[in-house]
């Protein structure tokens, strides 16, 4: 269901509930509003779990890029030192 739908027949629930005799009106309107605030936490929350969903995933996009830009670091540094041993061995072997 969504918000806009939820919050309309909330409203058409609050509206039925006005029209009740006062002694059964008082406990349908306290569960009707509980109703909304339950809603409204749930709605909250559901949008904190969304933004540590995308920090989440930023994060791990950055660990991702770190982790392909060491390993080409790596990969140079290897050469590197594969080329300087090469050198290295060939000068002492004259």
């Amino acid at each position: 269901m969504k918000e806009q739908e939820f919050q309309q027949k909330l409203g058409e629930l609050i509206s039925q509930i006005d029209q009740l005799p006062p002694d059964e009106r008082e406990k349908l309107e306290k569960l009707a509003h509980e109703t909304r605030d339950r809603h409204d936490k749930m709605r909250r929350t559901v949008g904190q779990l969304q933004e540590s969903l995308d920090y989440l995933r930023l994060s791990i996009k950055y660990l991702v890029f770190d982790l392909e830009a060491t390993r080409r670091e790596n990969q140079y540094l290897r050469r590197m030192i594969k080329d300087g041993g090469d050198n290295g061995q060939s000068e002492g072997a004259d």
